[in-house]
């Protein structure tokens, strides 16, 4: 396909600016990137300066390729990587992307590999014109990380073709600048789930998130409103999620059912937990007896269009827009939006579900933007009651809570999403178990914690400092404690059940189906044992009612006839463990932002919540704020 006005001045600027030696075969357009593909690529590596200097005068991503020709056949190849890099380095697998011109190293050492002094790398591309990218070996083996991984092997074509048209679109000529900016909440303004929020300009739409609610089953109120004349998915330009929770992703398998054919942006742990969220949300629909919206086809075509990028990594996503990841605190891989729109036009900062706080797992929300003009914030808990206890209280609160429970010979079920809180809770609880503040007793993990983990220890740089030097450089993981038990099969359950005291984390946190349901459905009428809520639990959710006070729950029996539970066991919920801020961490976020924002929109809350918050902010800061509803569209700009 030839190049238009656009691609034929970047391809001249590129040209101008590599030495021949170097013997460009070819300049593509790979979805956000500039894909330089050479001859001998050894000497663009080398001399780093000069693709530096490209960089800074084009402001594009650019990434330097083997031309297909040139590289050692894959099983040469392998014997030289196997050669080249020493064996302290503990190689685990060796494989080849065809799609980039990659081999993907897994090693247990890194450090060895990539460390100031080593010349094997750039051995490797001179030696076999294969472009090496070192991974480390996660300590747990991630089944889903792996199916990806496969299925990209063998859809490289569709791949390519898909980066392409990406790359295309992206830049495409721009006739005239864009002069204005507006936004149109789709979903989760003044309410909790099905997140979604489309920005479009002159030149562009983008859609951010793609959420479902999880405690309605009516696509009314379960789904964003994809149905309005503003949204159409055939000419959305891109689609970025904030993180894997399905009431930011729940539903982006459904765009590529319908129609929408474009890129997915997200930071590389969202890319494997949310299909791994998406398939157990199919499966689960399916299990009660109600018709999916998509199928694992769709979620599979997702899975092609994913653009996964590092927090902080510039990257232009349309002509006139470009996106930068932050961390957001909340969960692993969870992203605070920064959208730079036009040359300086506007600039907008999603922050998404974001935590203001240090915690046991991650750090907290990025809060170092260069501009900021629009910042649309969540109050999920951004109520006058919505004050959090200090971190360690709340820690030692659940501690004396479960002690208490064990000390009556009872059993404590904590009910969790596979993402996130099980994994804070579980540093917690083995944290305070070996320091002898806690009793010992079996923890039970059943459901997809296992996986989820499993992807927490792939992506150790993601999480909170002690916790990454551990697992990288101490060569301890603490997901692998002796007190946890992972439950592989359901028939485990009665023995557990019926067994020593212990406690059980079981997904799901909301307890809208999964393992949690089984096992209240098993401790609920014993006084002795106790429920303890971690998580948001989101309105008309299971979870939520009992939260409440709900004494009686109607539920499906084993035999499969509908029976009435009366629940004796005692009800806790513990908020400090909330990946959500708090009010005092709203304001406080605001407060530090290292640009004042010229406006504020809240979302991702309760109406009440929403404009308790607005209020509060505009009274503090001086700064217009809206709590929008559903269905408003808003000029930024």
């Amino acid at each position: 396909m030839p190049f238009n006005e656009t691609q034929v001045k970047i391809r001249n600027a590129i040209l101008k600016n590599i030495p021949k030696e170097a013997e460009v075969s070819r300049i593509e357009f790979e979805g956000p990137r500039l894909a330089i593909y050479a001859k001998k690529p050894e000497i663009l590596v080398e001399n780093s300066f000069i693709i530096t200097d490209l960089v800074s005068i084009l402001r594009k991503r650019i990434v330097i390729r083997s031309d297909p020709s040139v590289r050692l056949p894959e099983p040469e190849a392998r014997k030289q990587v196997q050669s080249i890099i020493s064996d302290k380095t503990e190689i685990t697998n060796i494989e080849f992307d065809s799609t980039v011109g990659e081999v993907i190293i897994e090693v247990k050492k890194p450090s060895l590999i990539i460390g100031k002094n080593s010349t094997a790398l750039q051995k490797i591309i001179k030696t076999t014109k294969w472009r090496p990218r070192i991974l480390r070996s996660p300590p747990i083996q991630s089944k889903i990380i792996a199916s990806v991984r496969h299925y990209y092997q063998s859809e490289v074509k569709r791949r390519k073709e898909i980066l392409r048209s990406v790359g295309e679109r992206i830049f495409r000529p721009i006739i005239f600048k864009s002069k204005r900016v507006r936004m149109t909440t789709l979903g989760g303004f003044q309410e909790v789930g099905r997140s979604a929020l489309l920005i479009d300009t002159d030149k562009s739409k983008i859609l951010i998130d793609c959420g479902i609610n999880p405690g309605s089953h009516n696509p009314a109120e379960a789904f964003p409103y994809f149905n309005i004349q503003e949204f159409d998915p055939y000419i959305l330009d891109a689609v970025i999620i904030s993180h894997a929770h399905l009431d930011h992703c729940g539903l982006l398998p459904f765009l590529y059912k319908y129609g929408y054919d474009g890129p997915v942006y997200c930071s590389e742990p969202t890319a494997s937990l949310m299909t791994l969220l998406q398939l157990d949300y199919l499966d689960v629909l399916t299990k009660e007896g109600i018709t999916p919206p998509y199928d694992q086809k769709a979620v599979r075509e997702m899975t092609l269009h994913i653009i996964p990028l590092k927090y902080g990594e510039v990257t232009d996503i349309a002509p006139d827009a470009r996106l930068t990841l932050h961390n957001a605190g909340h969960i692993i891989g969870s992203t605070i939006t920064h959208l730079h729109i036009g040359q300086g036009l506007h600039n907008i900062i999603y922050t998404g579900d974001f935590k203001y706080g240090r915690t046991m797992l991650l750090e907290p929300a990025s809060t170092v933007f260069p501009r900021i003009e629009t910042l649309i914030t969540e109050a999920t808990y951004g109520g006058p009651e919505n004050i959090m206890p200090q971190r360690r209280s709340v820690e030692q609160n659940s501690v004396s809570l479960i002690n208490e429970t064990l000390d009556k010979n009872g059993k404590v079920l904590i009910p969790v999403p596979a993402v996130g809180r099980s994994q804070e809770v579980m540093v917690v609880l083995d944290s305070y178990m070996k320091s002898g503040l806690l009793q010992e007793a079996p923890i039970y993990l059943e459901g997809m914690i296992q996986e989820a983990t499993a992807i927490h220890t792939a992506y150790p740089e993601y999480l909170e400092r002690n916790v990454r030097d551990k697992i990288l450089y101490k060569g301890v993981n603490p997901f692998e404690s002796e007190y946890f038990v992972n439950v592989k099969d359901s028939s485990a359950r009665e023995d557990i059940i019926e067994g020593e005291p212990s406690i059980i984390m079981a997904t799901s946190g909301m307890m809208e189906g999964g393992p949690s349901i089984e096992y209240f459905k098993a401790l609920s009428s014993d006084k002795r044992n106790t429920l303890i809520f971690v998580s948001y639990q989101i309105e008309g959710t299971l979870g939520s009612r009992i939260r409440r006070g709900l004494s009686e729950v109607p539920l499906i029996n084993n035999k499969g006839k509908m029976s009435v539970i009366r629940i004796a066991m005692k009800i806790g919920a513990v908020e400090g463990f909330s990946g959500h801020s708090d009010r005092n961490q709203i304001i406080r976020y605001v407060r530090r932002l290292s640009s004042k924002p010229e406006r504020i929109i809240v979302g991702h809350g309760e109406k009440s919540k929403c404009i308790s918050i607005a209020k509060v902010l505009h009274r503090i800061y001086k700064i217009e704020t809206n709590a929008p509803l559903n269905l408003e569209t808003m000029r930024l700009r």
